[in-house]
């Protein structure tokens, strides 16, 4: 697909063309086109609701398992333990929220890298559903201390229902989680399992039946998919109550009728990923790995937050030396048609910056900005970027 042409004006000069380079696939995707295509009847001609009995509806149902069972394949689950919702957010407070609820658990073990979805329903439960709340330490380049969180859970191990809160991949610098390694320290701590996969979903494979989760969520739009869909999976082992309570779909667990052309656009998007997972990965890692290379020969001082060896392979977090052009560099990025992302470590009370950077300990004068790629960024965009990098931050570029 061939990247948006738009017309940008700056202050009162004429308008110019750009041409945009989007490196902020972490943040959401470019809609695959097949996908669209598969959404879009469900859009014009099958608009049915799919809880009625006539045959317009029965279709559209039909569209709904079609592509739940899509989910449950790949995760090697049962269809019954799927369950579509708006997205990541949604997937992750019915989880945190029903543990609790339902299941007894007065304990919440977490971290401070958690995304804020995570994190800010663990503290509303804190604070008015008096569970505790633990953080387990991390590893200076980001990991979770697998010890620690050992430890956490042999202290609590005599009270109430505990539950282990830990993604899979880390939304701002890349950093993987051992899934089966936590999954096994739960098991024979007896605690439930939460891990939030939203930036690994369609990128790794995951099979629940070797790894024992209780519940894991996915977000369409980060593997080229729609926006405003998602899912979902709780084990049949540990059953929740409902969230959203009105009508009987989603089997009673979240009511409101459903988002079809959303979930089959998610349904899709799934298909493609996994089918094209080889050759995804190996593209994107390469496009990765070359802009490392690149980025080390002309600016040596740079550093990369989080593990770049065992770090996600679409997410680049890059900190920047000290330089007098920081303070607007992803707004300069942005002017010359640079689409990524960052933020800084805190600097001040105003400014309360990244909490992930802030947790490792990241310097305030450092620019951080991160690069996340996709199957659609061919490489001449890697060079273009150190260009205008280069231009921004007043290096000299040689080829």
């Amino acid at each position: 697909m061939v990247p948006l042409l738009l017309h940008r004006t700056i202050g009162q000069e004429s308008c110019n063309k750009l041409l945009m380079i989007y490196f902020d696939s972490a943040a959401t995707t470019q809609l695959d086109e097949r996908v669209l295509d598969a959404m879009l009847p469900y859009l014009r001609e099958q608009y049915g609701n799919p809880s009625s009995i006539h045959s317009m509806g029965r279709q559209v149902r039909a569209a709904i398992e079609k592509a739940r069972k899509t989910v449950a394949t790949h995760l090697k689950a049962s269809i019954g333990e799927i369950y579509f919702t708006s997205g990541g957010t949604e997937s992750n407070n019915m989880a945190l929220s029903g543990a609790v609820r339902d299941l007894g658990v007065r304990h919440i073990i977490t971290s401070p890298l958690e995304h804020h979805c995570v994190l800010h329903r663990a503290e509303s439960l804190h604070r008015f559903r008096n569970v505790s709340l633990h953080y387990v330490e991390h590893q200076p380049d980001g990991h979770i201390n697998l010890d620690h969180l050992d430890r956490l859970l042999t202290e609590t191990r005599h009270s109430a229902p505990r539950i282990v809160s830990l993604m899979h991949g880390n939304n701002e610098i890349g950093n993987l989680l051992d899934l089966a390694q936590v999954a096994d320290i739960c098991q024979s701590q007896q605690a439930y399992f939460h891990t939030d996969t939203v930036q690994t979903f369609g990128y790794y494979p995951i099979d629940v039946q070797k790894i024992p989760i209780h519940f894991l969520s996915g977000s369409a739009h980060k593997f080229h998919g729609p926006k405003g869909v998602g899912f979902v999976y709780v084990n049949s082992r540990s059953p929740i109550n409902p969230y959203l309570w009105g009508g009987a779909q989603e089997r009673n667990m979240r009511a409101g009728t459903e988002n079809v052309s959303g979930i089959v656009g998610l349904g899709k998007a799934i298909e493609i990923a996994y089918t094209d997972l080889d050759k995804n990965r190996t593209a994107i890692s390469e496009l990765k790995n070359y802009f490392i290379t690149r980025l080390r020969t002309l600016l040596p001082a740079v550093q990369f937050n989080g593990d770049l060896a065992q770090g996600a392979y679409k997410v680049l977090n890059v900190s920047f030396p000290p330089n007098a052009h920081n303070d607007l560099l992803l707004f300069n990025l942005d002017i010359v048609g640079i689409c990524a992302s960052g933020g800084s470590a805190c600097s001040s009370g105003a400014d309360a910056g990244s909490h992930v950077l802030n947790a490792l300990g990241v310097a305030p004068d450092r620019a951080n900005v991160r690069f996340s790629f996709s199957k659609y960024n061919p490489r001449d965009e890697i060079d273009a970027t150190l260009d205008k990098l280069a231009n921004i931050l007043k290096w000299t570029v040689t080829r």
